[in-house]
This record gives C-alpha cells, structure tokens and sequence, in this order.
C-alpha cells in the first residue's frame, strides 16, 4: 500500500479554540478603538494569517491601525492563556483517531493559519506533537488558501497529491485542498457551516469524529 498522508487544520478542528479566538479579537478591537466584531465576523476569518484576518475583518483602516490590532491581538491572547476560565480543549475523539491513525502507518502532518509560537503552544499544551511528522503554519509562507503548506507536506513527507487528505473546519481548509489537487474533507464543528464547506469544495462533511474516521479510512482504501 503506498503511503498516505492527512494533512490537519488545527482551530476548530482537532482543539476547540472558539470561545479563545473570539475573545483576544474582541479584546484586540476594542483596545485600539473599533468596534468589537461578532462571533459570526470572526468565524468566517479564522485560517487566514492573523494580518491578513484583520484586514478582512477592517477593510477601512489603514496600515498602521491594522499594526496595531495585530499587535493587541497577540498581547490579549497571551494574556488570555493565563485565564483558567478560558480553555482550548481538544474536541471529543480527537485524540483516539489521531493516535490510531499514527499506529495505522499514516503519515500526518499540520497545515494551520497559526504562527509558530501559537503552534508550538498548542502541540505542547495537548502533547500532540508525537502525532505529526511535519508542520507548517502562517510564519512559514503564503497562508490559505494557497496551496503552498499542503505542498510543503508532501514534499517534506514524499507523498502524491492523490495519496494525500486535508482535514479542516474552515472554507479557507477547502479551498486550500482543492487548489493543491487533494482531497478535501470538511468538519462542521469548528468555525465553518457545512454549506459553506461544500461551496469552498469539500469532497465530504463530517459532523463527528466517528464520521470522520470512517471518510479518512475509505479514503485510505481507495487510493
């Protein structure tokens, strides 16, 4: 059997990361004098680079009020992480399917809009970095929807388009998956809603892990 490769978003996909998202951007916005976004604003940006996220979220400020929402951004997440009454906890399943999967000889790899430091953060909060065998993330190159992490996995992996899955909750996920001729599999539970996953060109929408694990496994045996 050739090899197979499931390449992870990680925000709203393997941690549940909304109620943390939601509230640095609300913090970040208010900090530097505009209007708190809504849940539903946020949802639709997550995946994207933080930078390009702002600038979709403030299309009317300039360069400099940008910066600085960026920069509220990082501080008031940092400073949220300290908070015990905000967690990132990983969903319900994910780390059973991700540890058979590793024991079934997949490859696994990240592809997520985080930077590096909000990576390295999450895979050691939730010790998930024995699962992956390369990351790649915001600080790395051009962010989603460009194909360039799904490519940078499989280079770095030796894998083909055809033997390699993107999983992710958001339309950016899919679009980024398609534009690398890979299969797309959408999850409903994070941020994106499953029309929205199919329009952006999920091959499939799964909307628990055991469906999930089921899409990933028929996938296997396909290719």
């Amino acid at each position: 059997m050739s090899l197979k490769l499931a390449v992870w978003d990680l925000d709203g996909t393997v941690v549940d990361s909304r109620e943390m998202i939601q509230t640095a951007m609300e913090h970040a916005f208010r900090k530097s004098g505009f209007a708190e976004p809504s849940f539903d604003d946020t949802r639709k940006i997550v995946g994207l680079s933080l930078k390009t996220a702002i600038e979709n979220l403030l299309p009317e400020a300039d360069d400099t009020s940008v910066h600085q929402v960026f920069e509220d951004y990082k501080s008031s997440f940092v400073q949220l992480r300290a908070d015990p009454n905000l967690k990132e906890p990983l969903y319900d399943g994910a780390m059973d399917l991700l540890s058979d999967m590793v024991a079934d000889g997949w490859l696994m790899g990240v592809a997520t809009g985080k930077s590096r430091q909000g990576l390295n953060h999450i895979l050691e909060m939730h010790d998930l970095e024995k699962f992956f065998d390369t990351h790649w993330c915001a600080d790395d190159g051009p962010g989603k929807p460009h194909p360039h992490m799904v490519k940078k996995n499989m280079d770095e992996l030796g894998c083909f388009a055809q033997n390699t899955v993107m999983i992710g909750d958001a339309t950016f996920d899919m679009q980024m998956a398609r534009a690398a001729n890979v299969h797309a599999l959408g999850v409903s539970w994070g941020f994106g809603k499953t029309e929205e996953l199919a329009e952006a060109g999920a091959h499939e929408v799964h909307h628990d892990f055991a469906g999930l694990r089921a899409g990933l496994y028929a996938f296997r045996e396909k290719v």
